[in-house]
């Protein structure tokens, strides 16, 4: 069974996709990817391939075309169910056919239907997307190209049919995956990094403003391919004005110009330092199977939920007096600590740190949108503005049920979401933070949660920007109609994107203004940007796509909370712009027919589904058993073999064979894992590889014990973390202070010391020990910070400490 491509069935028929080739071109923040996928029928019958696999959430699917020998067929947007019809009749007929379709429930899963590929023929596919780059925290942009499809959780009673999906272990993937990109911008490029093996950067010019860069050869699919590229100077405003499509009908969307503004507020010094004292904090955590994966093959012993645990207690040791929290956490059902929300104290954090310990991925599948639910039932505390902190492996199948729900109650809160390990749904993660006003991070690779995490929690505790407005100051004769959805959320130095359609003709002036005002900590404040109206003249239509996408998803997301006459009038101005845009919806779908070749394809039609990496879990350690443990079109001997071994398991949502003329053609790309993560196995017979218990980290042990308001206790424990005795460290101490600001100022300086590399993680708590040290009044404190820098063998100074 291990030599076999990957089909699930227990003969070895051989895989028709061979290799895939993805050449990204990135120009600033926007990103051009073009992906050529390569099939060949070596079989001696035709065949029909189905290939599900992930793209960005976000991505501007835009072209789409078929190589067939000398055969061009470029692919056309057409309403999904009179694609999937025009495909079937196609087939029935004995023409080559080609589908792409968006999934119905989740933007970031697409079906791809390679139909009646004749014995001997080859074709090569092409798809082509744009999207925006996310800014990170050090102000990276972040490309990433999904290889990694995760089995989806889809819960008992969700909207949406399911369907099939062939999975295997990334090292099982037969096919190969070639990705070079080239990099343009106005400033200088300093330098890409990936959490993959690349070639070294090559610079095209002397300015470095161009640059490529290969993925190395023998990708192994176990992780998603991420770019992060760095310019030298920071991001500054842009606008770019691009000009209409020149067949389109004037005064509509492709046929207008269409202008992108990008903004990066900065925010004031004073007001950005004045860390919010309130807010109610609640804490969702992904406690389903696949939170037991680790978080990267370095450190086996590091899980996800492990390192999910670490972080929660840097979040507690974090978190303002006087403020209101709660923890959640999910698997098949949910539990919290607390009923409802409770004061931060010493007492609250104490109990809520021993439960957090505790917690384990024993809570079975990804049922997110039940304790969503929960949490948005409870009523809102009067001047505590509510935070919700989300943290999953992204691996749920009811993407925009989930999306939705934040979306219905963004007025209430702001939403942070955390995307961990290979193959997080990029559409989950970015929709949650974007529908909640928040921010999302993604960690994986070699990457630690907590400076990613401690960085939206410096995000949570800024003043909240609110009263915000856009206008537009144009030449007469030019007005504007803004595309995008309002904003509701701004950032220190994170971007703001606003589309806008430009209509009418100025015959002098060429400029145009864009100011975005904003209530800032009660101070009224404002970011302005003039820009030339004269389009842009390498952009070719990617900020129309853009744009359409953009429109494309508020119509979507609308035309589910309306009734259904409402609903199917958004679902008609859906299908007209992406057939206009050319941009695929999830109420479209590509289609293309090779009606040139006067041949029918002879015999019946037999199906492949091409397998999909997933990131295999490290409780399925068994060689023979764990491809197919994960996977869901089981053959038929499996399913038996499953139900046969005991009442573990719920054999009612194991899913038909896929393979052959029985099975029914794909109809949504959505994935019914619901068995995957609630399987468990025979400790003798498939036991989880058995790892040494990571030592306990420094940073975190000192963490542990400070207290609520900031300080820490001058005890053993104390002393040892420090690396001394207890007898070393009470001999040091000044006489005239007390034992708790002692103690507290050498932790200061060891963080300071020993720990700089990692400040994202600990500036915040230290910021409420130096707060409560000034609170003390204490004499002699200089004295104390000579004294322990003596005691620890460190040089800190004292206004390096903030006290």
């Amino acid at each position: 069974m291990m030599n076999c491509c990957g089909l699930l069935t227990d003969k070895k028929e051989p895989v028709p996709l061979k290799s895939i080739e993805v050449q990204l071109e990135v120009k600033d923040h926007v990103a051009t990817v073009v992906s050529t996928l390569n099939y060949e029928n070596k079989e001696d019958k035709p065949l029909e391939a189905v290939f599900v696999f992930p793209l960005p959430g976000d991505a501007a699917v835009c072209h789409f075309s078929a190589q067939i020998g000398q055969t061009h067929i470029v692919a056309e947007v057409k309403e999904k169910q009179q694609a999937r019809e025009e495909y079937d009749d196609a087939l029935s007929s004995g023409q080559q056919a080609f589908l792409l379709e968006e999934s119905d429930q989740s933007p970031d899963i697409f079906s791809l239907s390679v139909g009646s590929l004749p014995p001997g023929e080859s074709a090569s596919i092409r798809l082509e997307y744009v999207t925006e780059l996310a800014v990170q925290a050090d102000d990276g942009l972040r490309f990433c190209l999904p290889a990694v499809l995760n089995p989806r959780y889809q819960p008992q009673g969700s909207e949406g049919p399911s369907v099939q999906v062939t999975s295997v272990p990334a090292s099982l993937v037969p096919y190969s995956l070639s990705f070079s990109a080239r990099v343009s911008s106005p400033r200088p490029i300093s330098k890409v990094e990936s959490n993959c093996s690349l070639e070294p950067l090559q610079y095209l010019n002397a300015d470095q403003t161009q640059a490529t860069v290969k993925l190395a050869a023998g990708h192994k699919f176990d992780r998603d391919v991420e770019l992060l590229i760095y310019y030298k100077d920071a991001h500054q405003p842009t606008a770019v004005v691009e000009a209409g499509q020149a067949s389109a009908k004037p005064g509509s969307l492709m046929g207008d110009p269409v202008v992108m503004v990008s903004l990066y507020p900065e925010f004031p010094q004073d007001v950005m330092s004045s860390l919010a004292s309130c807010g109610e904090f609640v804490f969702l955590l992904d406690r389903s199977g696949s939170m037991d994966c680790p978080m990267n093959d370095s450190t086996p012993q590091e899980t996800r939920i492990s390192s999910a645990r670490d972080t929660l207690l840097l979040l507690l040791k974090s978190l303002p007096m006087g403020c209101y929290f709660n923890i959640y956490s999910f698997g098949s059902q949910f539990e919290h600590i607390f009923p409802t929300s409770v004061e931060y104290s010493e007492k609250t954090m104490e109990e809520a740190l021993k439960k957090v310990e505790k917690m384990q991925d024993d809570l079975g599948g990804t049922e997110i949108l039940l304790p969503l639910k929960h949490i948005y039932a409870q009523p809102c505390i009067p001047k505590q503005p509510r935070q919700l902190f989300i943290f999953t492996d992204g691996e749920v199948g009811n993407t925009k049920e989930v999306t939705d729900l934040v979306k219905m109650n963004a007025g209430t809160h702001r939403c942070f979401s955390f995307g961990i390990g290979e193959g997080a749904s990029s559409a989950l993660i970015n929709g949650m933070a974007k529908e909640g006003g928040g921010h999302a991070q993604f960690i994986t690779g070699t990457d630690r949660m907590q400076p990613k995490v401690m960085q939206s929690l410096r995000f949570a505790l800024q003043p909240a920007v609110g009263d915000i407005s856009v206008s537009w100051d144009l030449p007469k004769g030019v007005s504007s109609t803004i595309l995008s959805p309002p904003i509701t959320a701004m950032f220190q130095g994170q971007r703001s994107l606003i589309y806008a359609q430009l209509t009418g003709q100025c015959s002098e002036a060429t400029d145009g203004c864009v100011t975005v005002k904003y209530s800032l900590a009660g101070h009224p404040s404002q970011n302005q940007l003039h820009f030339n109206l004269k389009p842009a003249g390498d952009t070719g239509l990617t900020v129309h796509r853009l744009a359409a996408r953009t429109v494309i998803r508020c119509l979507e997301s609308e035309s589910t909370h309306i009734e259904q006459e409402d609903g199917e009038v958004k679902k008609k101005k859906v299908v007209e712009l992406s057939v206009q845009s050319g941009v695929s919806s999830s109420f479209t779908a590509f289609i293309a027919v090779n009606k040139d070749d006067g041949k029918a394809v002879q015999g019946p039609l037999e199906r492949r589904n091409i397998p999909t990496p997933f990131y295999q879990m490290c409780g399925m350690a068994t060689p023979q058993f764990a491809p197919m443990a994960c996977m869901v079109a089981y053959s038929a001997p499996m399913a038996d073999y499953l139900c046969s071994v005991g009442e573990v398991y719920d054999c009612s949502n194991m899913v038909e064979p896929v393979i052959g003329m029985a099975a029914p053609r794909i109809a949504s790309a959505d994935i019914d894992f619901s068995v995957y993560e609630e399987m468990q196995y025979g400790e003798e017979e498939y036991a989880a590889p058995e790892f040494p218990p990571p030592r306990k980290d420094p940073l975190l042990r000192l963490v542990s014990l400070q207290k609520a308001s900031g300080c820490w206790l001058l005890d053993a424990d104390l002393a040892a973390a420090l690396g001394k005795t207890s007898e070393e460290v009470e001999k040091a101490k000044p006489a005239s202070v007390s034992s708790e600001v002692w103690a507290s100022i050498l932790a200061l300086i060891w963080l300071h010391g020993f720990k700089m590399d990692a400040k994202e993680e600990w500036e915040l708590l230290t910021l409420k020990t130096a707060s409560w040290i000034k609170a003390q009044n204490a004499p002699c404190v200089s004295e104390c910070v000579d004294a322990g820098n003596t005691l620890l063998g460190c040089s800190v100074k004292k206004e390096d400490l903030g006290i």
